[in-house]
């Protein structure tokens, strides 16, 4: 076919990703800190429904998915905090 490209050569290359244990240890040091964040906001973000989601999050969600999971988990328990400080910020 003329008008077909081949495809790029950046797509089959692929970035080590270390071993299991140092992506384990990076996912757990990634939670710990995101606990301590939640833990430092306080006791009005405590009375907030949100923060009982961020910690399930943290702890029930994260230890039950698989490892290739846990980043979406983490990310998504980090938007939430942001959202929590945000609102406890302004009231």
């Amino acid at each position: 076919m003329p008008h077909r490209r081949p495809p790029a050569p950046a797509a089959n290359v692929t970035r080590p990703r270390g071993t299991f244990r140092q992506r384990y240890d990076d996912l757990e040091a990634r939670r710990t800190a995101l606990v301590a964040r939640l833990r430092g906001l306080g006791g009005r973000a405590e009375k907030h429904p949100g923060h009982n989601r961020a910690l399930k999050l943290l702890n029930d969600t994260f230890r039950k998915a698989k490892l290739t999971q846990r980043v979406a988990v983490l990310g998504a328990a980090a938007w939430l905090i942001d959202v929590l400080e945000k609102v406890t910020m302004t009231v």
